[in-house]
């Protein structure tokens, strides 16, 4: 297994979980984040090395990112594998994934990537790549049968995880929270970039609301202790005096604890969207890579509910639309408007259902097949 980022760490470990509770014996060796290593992974190099987005800070590191896949791929040439799974990260995984298939070792993508969206090219490298395309989200799944390509629909585990509803203020005790009163939870992303781009623009967002209602108290949740210390030196430059704790590892719990939740876009706003939390969404990044973007992606929406509705649920605001006046209003609409926000978790009630599908166990019996088809 290969994972890239916090969010392909969890996937994995929940399948590797899914393997104990069988009592199907394995082993585990690639590159893994913490979760994969607590279910016994060997990892050959830090997550964090492939934790890289946008098309300037790729180039940046991309002799790193080269010789990374040139190791990983000669260890599990030497050491061959029964499977290779590749989670996310498709940039770096779809190129290791053909490496190995040529040499007849059964490869399988968990997360499709957004080919759907952007980049279509890459079909062709897809089809290549893998034995089989594990896909989280229905529309995906369709999109891959048209063309021809190996899937399997499984669903997302957060879905499984997560209940229906959410005890807002048991998770307030649990991070030793106010019990009371509205609380804004702030998560500007897992890498480095993002936090470099969304911190200070989440932390001035919270100035201008605090300035505004100073019963408002905040929170923010970092994948890391990297992540942590970065944010703490934009705190200090910015918002000294904000009411704010910070949190590590726990940004789930954070979520089901604020009244509203501004966080960049990506994974996090599935889980928000999953605890039934309004949400404003946010993103960021270099202008080059905004460019690039912005030339290649095919849909309306960036931001993972909006995209599963098919429709505007949520407010998104990209580059320059990412600024403190929008975000701000935005984050008080839903504070002064509780009827809306009910209507928005109904929505968000029905999205949950269609995802919950027990997918660890639906990726594991994918995994099974693909086994039992080729030895």
């Amino acid at each position: 297994m290969v994972v890239g980022e916090t969010s392909g760490d969890l996937l994995a470990a929940d399948f590797c979980k899914e393997l104990s509770r069988r009592q199907i014996p394995f082993n585990v060796s690639g590159v893994a984040g913490p979760e994969l290593q607590q279910q016994g992974a060997y990892s050959l190099f830090p997550m964090e090395q492939l934790s890289v987005m946008g098309l300037g800070e790729v180039l940046k590191q991309l002799p790193q990112l080269l010789r990374c896949r040139r190791e990983i791929t000669e260890y599990f040439l030497s050491n061959p594998p029964d499977v290779f799974i590749g989670i996310d990260s498709p940039e770096f995984n779809l190129d290791l994934e053909n490496s190995l298939k040529k040499q007849r070792i059964r490869t399988i993508h968990y997360v499709s990537p957004s080919v759907w969206a952007w980049r279509r090219w890459r079909l062709k490298k897809i089809a290549k790549a893998v034995d089989l395309m594990l896909c989280l989200f229905p529309f995906e799944q369709n999109f891959y049968k048209e063309r021809q390509i190996p899937v399997q629909y499984v669903g997302h585990p957060f879905a499984d995880e997560i209940p229906d509803t959410v005890d807002s203020l048991a998770a307030r005790k649990r991070l030793e929270l106010p019990e009371s009163g509205p609380l804004v939870a702030l998560l500007p992303g897992s890498r480095h970039n993002e936090v470099n781009y969304l911190g200070e623009l989440f932390l001035h967002t919270a100035m201008r609301c605090y300035q505004q209602n100073p019963q408002l108290v905040f929170v923010a949740a970092l994948v890391n202790h990297e992540r942590e210390q970065q944010f703490i030196q934009q705190v200090k430059k910015i918002a000294p005096n904000l009411p704010l704790r910070i949190v590590r590892g726990k940004s789930r719990q954070v979520m089901a604890a604020a009244n509203v939740v501004l966080l960049a876009s990506g994974t996090a706003t599935l889980e928000a969207m999953l605890l039934k939390k309004p949400m404003v969404v946010a993103y960021r990044m270099s202008p080059l890579s905004y460019w690039m973007a912005k030339l290649l992606i095919k849909v309306d929406y960036i931001a993972l509910p909006n995209l599963l509705a098919k429709k505007l649920l949520v407010p998104e605001f990209i580059q320059k639309k990412a600024n403190v006046e929008n975000l701000s209003q935005a984050l008080f609409y839903y504070l002064n408007h509780p009827g809306f926000v009910s209507k928005l978790e109904k929505e968000f009630l029905t999205l949950h259902q269609q995802l919950r599908c027990h997918a660890s166990k639906q990726a594991v019996d994918a995994v099974l097949k693909i086994l039992n088809r080729r030895v």
